[in-house]
């Protein structure tokens, strides 16, 4: 038989010749070699276009790391009784400034290198940071609504009533429904 040609089995079926067979798998290797390597160009590509948007918007990045950390420090007075928990706002606010500065000096791309290296070095101190950030940001952000509700109990009242009386008033109208 020739080249190409192929044996019937006694079922009817055809066997490939292995010249053919090994000419499919270099091509289906081709194939597959071709994409693995396109699929690595497009990672490479997406990274640094991330790499060079986040390089750009650093400073961006950098002031409002700043502002946060004006605005953890301004936090503060909420915790006069506590010289403690303030101390370590405090630290906390000086380590976010820290921080800005260093975003500003220093490529993006070194920042993740080194951010990566910490989190492979330290795991659990990664974790009791993100706890310590986590709880902070959540006083934060409780301290900053309870003001917005006292303020806004204060001007509710001048306004003519505001919310409160009218959901009073519509607390009692329910309980005598409900009767």
């Amino acid at each position: 038989m020739g080249v190409g040609q192929q044996n019937s089995n006694g079922n009817g079926q055809k066997d490939i010749r292995g010249d053919d067979w090994d000419a499919l798998k270099e091509d289906v290797g081709g194939v597959a070699g071709a994409a693995v390597e396109r699929g690595r160009h497009f990672i490479d590509a997406a990274r640094d276009q991330a790499t060079d948007y986040a390089d750009r918007r650093k400073d961006d990045i950098a002031q409002s790391v700043a502002d946060f950390a004006n605005s953890l420090r301004d936090s503060t007075g909420s915790f006069e009784e506590r010289p403690n928990i303030r101390a370590v706002v405090d630290s906390a606010a000086e380590g976010l400034e820290t921080l800005a500065d260093t975003i500003r000096e220093r490529s993006f791309a070194d920042i993740f290198n080194d951010f990566e290296g910490m989190v492979r070095r330290r795991p659990a101190t990664v974790a009791a940071v993100s706890v310590a950030v986590g709880f902070l940001t959540a006083r934060f952000i409780k301290s900053t609504a309870e003001e917005l509700r006292h303020d806004q109990n204060i001007s509710g009242p001048a306004r003519g009533g505001g919310s409160r009386g009218r959901s009073k008033q519509g607390q009692g109208s329910r309980a005598r429904a409900s009767v």
